[in-house]
């Protein structure tokens, strides 16, 4: 009797120490029950653009799609989404107040149309022809000569080319019916990106090497954009959430399975471009010189690290206009440019000059000798292009590679190039000449470069990254990265 009151008396105390447990997995469940949806509903849309986004045996993937599944699965909300054509998808999201479109890129024509959470991905441009077709193109005027490119409608690339003053477009219905007709013959460009064509490729049983990428046209971001509707503080949601799985690797994971690529778009875009010694690619492929130590140096103050891409000056520049949390280094500082960016720095001085080549007898003593030059070569989108072009320039030939304006001065196609003094004998030396081949004919203007950040960044990280550069100038950082560039 003894031994079984003993026994009692171990179980009630074995139930009285498993009682927390059991409270707390009631509570967990209770709480599971008691979650609920997102206090808004969405109508999701997307395409048929593999491998963005894509239906496989009747299920909705693709690297947005993943995206918004842990998006929706973070926040609560139903994951439905209804595939349609571009067109019909993108005219839908602007007529429908609770709509998301994905995957979209934002552009100047897009950006005040819709609300925008991202980027999620980077697309590279490029004009394809087929293998079989030998065209050359140097630049967009080129391909404005051509027969006919095909193109996509309502499409970013082609809002862009129309833009551009593109009159030689052909409308197909879609990538694989576009490739199709571009290995046929019936096309003879088409703007697509890398993984992209690859995927329309596979589709019609061709190798990619069937089709040939002739010239870069630009870089877009992809994002989900949300119907002007649509509460501000729900799109902050997404984007909170898209920052975290950027942040915990997750969107990496996917970038790879899906776009074959770890090149993933972080939380600030950081774009440079080829202009050394400021920034270019060193022997072993990173992005190195001056400005890119200076940004190194501030983003490791900062305890932020963030990838530099190097791209030209054009596309960073259009990006920098157009996207928020952006960064693009070096940027002369300008009246023209001055309410357009953000500006951390200033860096550096920069002299521009009228450069000529060494014995061609080309003199200019002032503006107007140059205006009076038949062609002067130019940089798009530089500020010095900028800036003559508002004095009044007729004359300019620009392409967005000073390696290409630099070799037109050497090969007599332009009779000058207007160039920066910093980076000029750095290029010379790049394409086979010396800086004793050019004469600085005359100093067109003296002006500072910054770390210029698009509009859209906020401006507490701005203020980090001036307070970071003012450090490293205080405490002799500056001083030493500059010397190491400038002895």
């Amino acid at each position: 009797m003894g031994l079984n009151r003993h026994k009692r008396t171990n179980q009630i105390m074995r139930y009285i120490l498993l009682l927390p447990a059991f409270l707390l997995l009631f509570t967990q469940c209770k709480k599971k029950e008691d979650t609920t949806t997102y206090p808004y509903q969405f109508l999701f849309l997307t395409e048929q653009y593999k491998p963005l986004n894509y239906t496989d045996n009747g299920t909705v993937t693709g690297l947005a799609p993943e995206v918004l599944k842990e998006v929706c699965s973070r926040l609560n909300i139903p994951f439905e989404v209804s595939v349609l054509l571009w067109d019909q998808a993108y005219s839908k999201a602007l007529q429908t107040g609770n709509a998301v479109l994905f995957s979209t890129i934002l552009n100047a024509e897009r950006k005040d149309k819709f609300k925008w959470a991202g980027p999620i991905a980077s697309l590279d441009w490029h004009f394809y022809s087929s293998s079989q077709n030998p065209v050359t193109l140097t630049s967009l005027d080129d391909a404005k000569q051509v027969g006919h490119i095909g193109v996509l409608p309502d499409y970013s690339i082609t809002q862009y080319l129309v833009g551009q003053g593109f009159t030689n477009l052909v409308y197909c219905s879609d990538n694989v019916d576009a490739f199709d007709r571009l290995l046929k013959g019936e096309i003879d460009l088409f703007p697509s990106d890398r993984i992209t064509a690859e995927a329309a490729l596979d589709a019609l049983h061709k190798s990619y090497y069937s089709a040939t990428p002739r010239l870069t046209i630009r870089t877009d971001l992809v994002y989900f954009a949300f119907n002007k509707g649509i509460p501000d503080q729900v799109v902050a949601d997404f984007q909170r959430e898209i920052d975290a799985i950027k942040d915990n690797g997750l969107l990496t994971k996917l970038y790879r399975q899906f776009m074959k690529s770890s090149d993933v778009p972080g939380t600030l875009q950081i774009y440079t471009e080829n202009y050394p010694p400021l920034t270019f690619i060193d022997p072993y492929g990173g992005v190195t010189g001056f400005g890119s130590d200076m940004v190194n140096e501030i983003m490791h103050r900062n305890k932020f690290f963030g990838n530099i891409k190097l791209s030209l000056w054009s596309i960073g520049y259009d990006l920098a206009l157009e996207n928020p949390n952006f960064c693009l280094f070096t940027m002369d500082r300008t009246a023209q440019r001055d309410s357009l960016f953000q500006w951390v720095g200033p860096l550096g001085t920069n002299t521009t000059y009228f450069y000529t080549k060494a014995g061609s007898g080309v003199t200019i003593a002032s503006l107007d000798d140059a205006k009076n030059l038949p062609a002067v070569g130019t940089v798009s989108s530089w500020f010095n292009d900028q800036y003559l072009r508002n004095l009044g320039f007729t004359n300019l030939v620009s392409d967005g590679d000073p390696r290409v304006m630099a070799q037109k001065l050497m090969q007599g196609q332009v009779q000058a190039f207007v160039c920066s003094g910093v980076t000029f004998p750095d290029i010379l030396r790049e394409i086979g000449y010396a800086y004793s081949q050019v004469v600085p004919a005359f100093a067109l203007m003296s002006t500072d470069y910054y770390i210029a950040f698009s509009k859209g960044t906020p401006y507490s990280m701005v203020s980090q990254w001036q307070s970071a550069l003012d450090a490293a100038k205080l405490d002799g950082t500056y001083d030493a990265i500059y010397h190491k560039w400038f002895p």
